[in-house]
């Protein structure tokens, strides 16, 4: 059966990808499709959405760095949304009780308010995807969305411990302090499990037996241990070939999961009617992550980015319905409810990202009216003065390329990344090494790049080049730009979008390798 499943989904999947939209919309409408076949989701199906999560809730925790969390950019505007966007919800949904429409009339006010808290959440499953898909998961906004879906996850712990009863046991106090003492041991583990297949299964192990079930054991929330777990290893300097060791076999298992919102929703008349009036409440939700995160002094497009993100209703609401029904507060329609909106939700969230920086262009002029005045560290102006060579994403290839021309040519390249970390390491080297996100429409305004004669996008992801390549063009730069690709199609791409130059980094990674072996050879 699920062969079944997951052929529909890469049907779907492709026939999605085709019209240039993120395939994850495809196993959604799979779902939906195989459930009006008749089909219902399956006991191991279910188990692999559950593998899925939690690896994903470990792969988070690999590049999520504690201090991030108490960021007053961070904690707040997560704290509030959950205040003030419960609140709005469930006042919203006890006013359409008043006119008696079906499923809100039997609602009381104590149920209202568990449904406005569920609806209150957004979908980490979801953010990561199209976070990941776009490179942007080390962007400030990348950062500050997965900051605040954490805060959420703690308050979910808060109210699963409170309405299922389930409260930490004895063993808790062991595992907190056994950690911390077991962090070493863990560290040489990771070490002596080098680069080939024991490295994934290191990482499938500690999620799900160090974390999952330690904590679950414990009678704390088990997504929380993946997470938590995956935060012990993120200072690890193997901590980023950890999470690619696992990104296949995570992103394999996640089909599954998003396959089993569609197969779980009871399709009716009355869950689909209602589902579709909590849909026209979203921008409500956008609205309030938008204020609260420009509140504390974050840019209009990195706090338009975060609310975008954030866009839709979270899986976590199914969990907050089914606690609900068990009790009786809500009855089991709820659950087709909470499947229906969060499944169209995503459909909507994922073209909505995409094209973020067109949208905010195109407002920009009205957003920035009530942008604050004081700018955070991460977003000060970039100066570039008597700089003629750029190059955009200072990991191995820019760096190197970096190296190379300020060999011959010293004080006339500079480079640009955005993660805070990666800079610092090139700055206390003596580089000449800024902080920008190079997709941002705002820094080509910002930066003044007339003396520059050549942009070199080095960038890991390939959406991360394009979208860098239509703002630099979009800003009036007529020098020229070289980029890099993985494989001939992108390639071809950006040669038709205008680069004079790419660098196909698989084909000719063993040239250069010939030439450094030629050159201590023969001397050349």
């Amino acid at each position: 059966m699920e062969l079944i499943y997951f052929a529909a989904a890469f049907v779907c999947g492709f026939a999605v990808y085709q019209l240039k939209l993120p395939p994850l919309i495809g196993f959604l409408l799979a779902g939906f499709a195989l459930n009006l076949s008749g089909y219902k989701s399956t006991e191991l199906l279910d188990t692999i959405a559950a593998l899925g999560v939690t690896l994903l809730l470990f792969s988070i925790g690999l590049k999520l760095k504690v201090n991030s969390l108490i960021k007053p950019q961070v904690w707040a505007p997560a704290t509030l949304h959950i205040i003030f966007s419960s609140a709005l919800f469930s006042g919203f949904m006890l006013l359409l009780g008043v006119f008696a429409i079906p499923l809100f009339v039997d609602l009381s006010w104590q149920s209202a308010l568990l449904v406005g808290f569920a609806l209150s959440f957004s979908s980490t499953v979801f953010a990561v995807k199209v976070l990941e898909e776009r490179g942007e998961m080390a962007s400030l906004h990348g950062k500050i969305a997965i900051g605040i879906l954490v805060m959420q996850d703690i308050f979910a712990v808060i109210f699963l411990a409170i309405s299922t009863g389930k409260v930490p046991n004895l063993w808790a106090i062991a595992l907190i302090i056994a950690l911390p003492l077991l962090r070493p041991v863990m560290y040489g583990v990771l070490n002596r499990s080098k680069h080939g297949e024991l490295l994934p299964l290191f990482g499938f192990f500690f999620a799900l037996v160090a974390g999952y079930h330690a904590f679950e054991f414990a009678g704390l929330k088990g997504d929380l241990g993946a997470l938590i777990i995956g935060m012990m290893f993120a200072p690890h300097k193997k901590a980023g070939e950890l999470s690619k060791s696992l990104l296949n076999l995570k992103d394999i298992l996640l089909v599954g999961f998003f396959l089993s919102i569609g197969l779980s929703a009871e399709l009716t008349t009355n869950s689909l009617i209602v589902a579709i009036i909590l849909i026209l409440v979203l921008p409500v939700k956008i609205a309030l992550y938008y204020v609260f995160t420009n509140i504390f002094k974050l840019r209009a497009r990195t706090s338009l980015l975060t609310a975008f993100s954030l866009s839709n209703y979270s899986e976590f609401g199914l969990i907050v319905c089914a606690v609900a029904a068990t009790t009786g507060m809500i009855t089991s329609e709820w659950l087709a409810v909470m499947a229906i909106a969060v499944s169209i939700t995503f459909i909507i969230a994922s073209p909505l990202n995409k094209r973020s920086n067109e949208l905010y262009v195109k407002i920009e002029h009205w957003l920035l009216k009530f942008e604050s005045k004081t700018r955070l560290a991460e977003e000060l102006p970039v100066n570039l003065n008597d700089t003629r060579i750029v190059i955009f994403g200072m990991g191995r290839i820019g760096t190197g390329a970096y190296e190379t021309i300020n060999a011959t040519h010293p004080n006339v390249v500079a480079g640009i990344d955005i993660k805070p970390e990666v800079v610092d390491k090139h700055v206390n080297r003596g580089r000449n090494v800024l902080i920008a996100d190079a997709t941002d429409p705002d820094f080509w305004q910002r930066v003044n790049h007339s003396q520059v004669e050549m942009v070199m996008l080095a960038m890991p992801k390939h959406m991360q080049n394009i979208f860098a390549l239509e703002q630099l063009q979009a800003s009036g730069y007529k020098g020229q730009v070289t980029a890099i690709a993985n494989y001939p199609d992108q390639q071809k791409e950006l040669e038709e979008m205008g680069v004079h130059s790419t660098y196909n980094f698989y084909l000719e990674a063993g040239s250069g390798f010939a030439e450094h072996v030629k050159q201590e050879l023969f001397n050349e």
